[in-house]
């Protein structure tokens, strides 16, 4: 979709309130990231869910053939999920002949404890889709079609289990459900997509409903996206932010209230990209052309709404962007490669092909970039050029599906492909 059609899309924002509003007439300092409070990378994009770790100390550029590589655990199933590592312990998914299973490693990659979630994901594009997420000594995750489970983090044993499609009335996606669920507290929050709630919280501690949304206006056309929502604050408000297939949607974490949706379809309904954080906005990606916007968030009495403020052609669609130092980094599907943009203006900075699509995150001054066909480059975080310092191949470039995300956690480099997980060792020393 050409980008003055985006504009035009976009300037359609449905803000469930009513009334006139400016984005500009009450606008708070800025958000904040609900950071987890579990230690090391206890969930999907790390502890506040934006692709980024704050470790110093790392490596500025690798040698040939990249870093030293400590060990390889393999016979982890079919997935494109990452790891998650918190105490003593790795925990990964992969889709194993039917049933999904949930694996436990120690920090030296040897098996501890393996568990099932349900059924593995069959139709299309097989494998895993979502991470697990730990907080005090529990494990939640959802699988392909919508079971959520909360197990014992250290023996892997099930303590509840529920179907959010059955539950909230929803209609499984295209894909399958990918999402990288939130614990707030005493709650995990969902995002079942269906006619009894949009997003909704369980308990904890038995999976109960504790508040569910409103319905999207039209909940047989907005199912469920494929993305993953961010909580945060925001002018005295907690907000938390997802997707549907056409939306970006936004409810209060306390409440559950459905405060604003802004529609940015995609052809083939694939909003796949988690939304990032950005000052007092979200940038938020779709593939296929149909590019990015930065949603300013004003709040004004009890209303929260969003104005775009600016639109750009970064199209990416799961690989995901990461906002470090007043830019976003990020790659695009057709109408970019890789992008450095101004956080406030939308400005590109520098693009290049030099490397395929792919995910990234960030970690002192460099940003880490996995190509889905295997490539890994480490790039200075800059938005001066496109500047490799170092680079080595995880697969042999014949496929185009290494989706997992990089993930860094004390000086260890973290790269998962289907049933093996890499660890390679980024320290300075």
């Amino acid at each position: 979709m050409p980008v003055n059609c985006v504009v035009a899309i976009l300037s359609l924002a449905i803000a469930v309130g009513g009334g006139p509003w400016h984005a500009h007439a009450a606008q708070p300092e800025g958000g904040v990231l609900v950071a987890s409070e579990e230690a090391g990378w206890p969930q999907w994009r790390g502890p506040r869910r934006d692709g980024v770790c704050r470790e110093t100390g790392l490596l500025q550029s690798w040698p040939e053939g990249g870093p030293k590589q400590l060990w390889a655990a393999k016979g982890l199933g079919r997935g494109y999920s990452s790891p998650i590592i918190t105490g003593d312990s790795i925990y990964i998914t992969g889709d194993v002949g039917k049933e999904l299973h949930i694996f436990a490693l120690s920090l030296d990659g040897k098996p501890k404890w393996r568990a099932t979630n349900g059924r593995s994901w069959r139709r299309n594009h097989r494998g895993a889709r979502a991470s697990c997420i730990v907080d005090k000594g529990h494990l939640f995750h959802s699988n392909g079609h919508g079971r959520v489970a909360c197990f014992d983090a250290a023996t892997g044993k099930e303590l509840w289990a529920v179907s959010t499609l059955e539950r909230f009335a929803a209609r499984i996606n295209t894909w399958g459900l990918a999402e990288n669920l939130v614990v707030d507290g005493d709650r995990v929050i969902v995002t079942p997509g269906g006619t009894k709630a949009f997003m909704a919280a369980l308990d904890r501690k038995t999976g109960a409903t504790v508040w569910a949304s409103e319905p999207l206006p039209n909940p047989g056309r907005e199912k469920m996206g494929y993305s993953s929502p961010i909580l945060f604050t925001l002018g005295g408000r907690r907000l938390l932010v997802n997707l549907s297939q056409r939306s970006v949607v936004c409810v209060d974490a306390d409440t559950g209230k459905l405060l604003w949706h802004f529609e940015h379809p995609t052809r083939y309904n694939a909003s796949c990209a988690t939304p990032v954080l950005v000052g007092d906005g979200v940038f938020h990606t779709n593939p296929s052309g149909s590019g990015g916007v930065l949603l300013r968030i004003g709040v004004e009495g009890e209303a929260v709404r969003a104005e775009p403020a600016w639109t750009c052609k970064m199209d990416n669609i799961s690989g995901g962007a990461v906002a470090v130092g007043g830019y976003i980094y990020g790659s695009g599907h057709q109408n970019t490669g890789w992008v450095c943009m101004d956080a406030r203006t939308g400005e590109t900075k520098w693009e290049s092909r030099e490397l395929v699509q792919g995910s990234l995150i960030y970690a002192d001054h460099r940003l880490y970039c996995l190509s889905e066909r295997g490539a890994v480059a480490l790039v200075k975080a800059s938005p001066k050029a496109f500047e490799v310092t170092g680079r080595f191949r995880l697969t042999d470039g014949r496929r185009r599906d290494v989706w997992a995300h990089p993930v860094i956690l004390d000086g260890r480099l973290y790269l998962r492909y289907h049933e093996t997980l890499h660890c390679y060792d980024i320290q300075a020393r």
